[in-house]
């Protein structure tokens, strides 16, 4: 899939979710963001005939808190999600490291081959990011209202997570593993 429909692609339920807030509330939203998530993932499928794995995860936190949000009638479930995510992505990523297996080359390493030094560090800088991601979420859901929340959702924190990446890109090029240079032949 081309980088630029990936990223609609995985960014529209949130886009819809945003907008589904302002127009009709936070229930109404959540639904919308519902339905959203199952079109981006069938999308995923249909171009790649696969679902990216956080794409996939993050899919099935949004359907089963998005569906006690609406059962429940409570929006806090909805606003836990992020925390939730970003929490078990940093746990798992945290235990890899602790078993000797940094798995986030399980995830990343088809985008680009590094040493075993750059997957430790890489994955230590993004397991501490998704602390600090659950944390963020946290400290807005409780401090402002649902319109705020959703836009940080959308501008805030998918700004962030885009600044974070490209932020790791020297890391990623000091430990670039350099293909071997095929021998030249002499004719």
């Amino acid at each position: 899939m081309h980088p630029w429909l990936r990223i609609a692609v995985e960014a529209g339920p949130l886009v819809i979710f945003f907008a589904a807030v302002g127009l009709g509330g936070i229930y109404w939203a959540t639904g919308a963001f519902m339905v959203a998530t199952l079109i981006s993932l069938s999308l995923s499928y249909y171009f790649e005939r696969k679902l990216p794995l956080m794409p996939l995860v993050g899919g099935g936190f949004v359907l089963v808190f998005g569906a006690l949000t609406l059962y429940l009638a409570d929006a806090t479930f909805i606003k836990l999600k992020p925390t939730l995510v970003n929490a078990l992505f940093a746990l798992i990523l945290f235990a890899g490291l602790a078993f000797g297996r940094p798995l986030l080359k399980t995830v990343m390493g088809a985008s680009f081959q590094l040493t075993d030094e750059g997957w430790r560090k890489l994955t230590w800088r993004w397991a501490l990011f998704f602390v600090l991601m659950a944390a963020t979420n946290e400290a807005v859901w409780r401090n402002s209202s649902d319109e705020f929340w959703a836009g940080f959702k959308l501008f805030g924190f998918l700004p962030m997570t885009f600044a974070f990446a490209l932020a790791q890109m020297p890391l990623i090029n000091r430990f670039q593993l350099q293909p071997e240079a095929a021998p030249t032949q002499r004719p």
